[in-house]
């Protein structure tokens, strides 16, 4: 169990609890070939152009069909030291300079080499295009589960420009709130519950700082905005929308309402939690009889993986920046609507 990453390393290699554009397998370790493309894609995740905060690159776990094949092929002792030593020494070449965290792993009795690179705060960070001496720099962006190179695309290279020097909201400092408005038992049983080993750490500053939702300001820590976000008692407190509401309709006429819920006063993760546990309480499993068929036809009204898919993608690619909005979830006779603000992500067009 990794003392340094915010996720367990068998969840991060079955992407659970990770999306996969946030993940990139590298099945061996060579520093003319593989070496390039992890500076090329630890820029993309630094540039975090889609606010994913970062992603993770694994060294030493072969890929196939976008998901890793396991077990592990793995590195040896002397690639792991070797490529550490290497990425360390040429992500001075990135710039401004960025470091990744570096994180050596043993999985199934094999060694890897995990790199987590989450977003920057001094984005747009370019890379050399190739290992070779005075390679011209370009900058880089994720899309989907790609590194792209933004000089082909004038539009993407314009809206990367414009996050210039903004610090994503989620790792803005907020100075209207004190460290200790973070919970620390809410921390805890988050890292207990997706089997993180900084759960481990017992220096609750350090603590903080290697999961990211603190950091020092004029000789003090600061919480940050997603540090509120997931670990205090009520972040509606500091960004009014944060909550869930559910509104249930005879029809189609919005007047006539059933029923209202609000999931609120709990950090995100839980309303989403909740939120789920109500929703899929409300669905009905519904049997068909076939004519001529001795096989029944079954259905649900809300299913589960699409209704889990649409509401965590509401509440975790939203703005919490200046929109009072909550997300908002609409149940009709035939349909549900889930209702989130700004809109699209960064890359996707609303054609």
């Amino acid at each position: 169990m990794s003392s340094i990453l915010p996720i367990h390393l068998d969840s991060l290699l079955r992407l659970q609890g990770v999306e996969s554009p946030r993940v990139e397998f590298k099945a061996s370790w060579d520093e003319k070939t593989t070496g390039a493309q992890v500076i090329r894609t630890i820029c993309a995740f630094a540039n975090d152009f889609q606010n994913l905060n970062g992603g993770y690159i694994v060294i030493g776990v072969a890929q196939s069909n976008d998901v890793a094949v396991l077990p592990p092929k793995g590195l040896t002792a002397e690639e792991v030291e070797s490529a550490q030593k290497w990425l360390r020494g040429h992500c001075n070449v990135i710039d401004p300079v960025y470091q990744p965290v570096l994180s050596p792993e043993v999985y199934d009795g094999q060694r890897i080499l995990v790199i987590w690179a989450p977003g920057s705060q001094a984005r747009p960070h370019q890379a050399p295009e190739s290992a070779e001496k005075g390679a011209a720099r370009k900058f880089y962006i994720r899309l989907g589960s790609e590194t792209t190179d933004v000089e082909r695309q004038p539009e993407l290279k314009t809206q990367l420009m414009q996050l210039t020097a903004r610090v994503p909201f989620d790792d803005r400092r907020a100075l209207q709130a004190s460290v200790l408005d973070i919970r620390e038992t809410k921390v805890r049983e988050f890292l207990h519950d997706i089997g993180s080993g900084l759960v481990d750490e017992q220096d609750t500053r350090t603590l903080y700082r290697h999961l990211r939702v603190a950091e020092p300001v004029n000789g003090h820590d600061a919480p940050r905005n997603v540090g509120l976000l997931f670990f205090s008692q009520n972040p509606e407190q500091w960004f009014p929308g944060a909550r869930i509401e559910v509104v249930q309709f005879a029809g189609n006429a919005s007047g006539n309402v059933l029923e209202e819920k609000v999931f609120n006063q709990r950090p995100i993760h839980e309303q989403l939690r909740e939120c789920l546990a109500y929703l899929e309480g409300l669905s009905v499993r519904m049997i068909q009889k076939l004519p001529g068929r001795t096989q029944a036809g079954h259905w649900v009204s809300y299913p589960s993986l699409a209704l889990r898919e649409a509401l965590v993608n509401a509440v975790y690619h939203r703005t919490y920046e200046g929109v009072q909005e909550p997300i908002k979830v609409y149940l009709y006779p035939d349909r549900l609507e889930v209702i989130s603000y700004p809109g699209p992500v960064p890359g996707i067009e609303l054609n």
